[in-house]
């Protein structure tokens, strides 16, 4: 992974774990159902834009590499299975 995506997936780890804490504390407080659900939906989104940073890293970065080394095969499995894993 590049250092400037790896950066940037940590920084959105952070984010995703502490909003992780404060819906564990929402349902602790037991407050409203719809409100909880709000910032579960928050970290969906989160964790698909870092999903997405990861992918754009991996396609520019990994793949060509891959291709580039003679790794044509592998690289397809990798992302056959990618596809097939976010397809379920």
């Amino acid at each position: 992974m590049q250092d400037n995506v790896r950066q940037d997936v940590l920084k959105r780890l952070n984010y995703i774990e502490g909003h992780l804490k404060g819906i564990r504390g929402m349902i602790e407080e037991d407050k409203y159902c719809p409100e909880v659900l709000k910032q579960t939906f928050a970290v969906r989104r989160a964790i698909e834009k870092m999903e997405t940073m990861m992918l754009d890293g991996h396609l520019h970065h990994c793949v060509v590499e891959g291709i580039r080394d003679g790794r044509e095969e592998q690289v397809i499995g990798e992302l056959l299975e990618l596809y097939e894993l976010a397809g379920r």
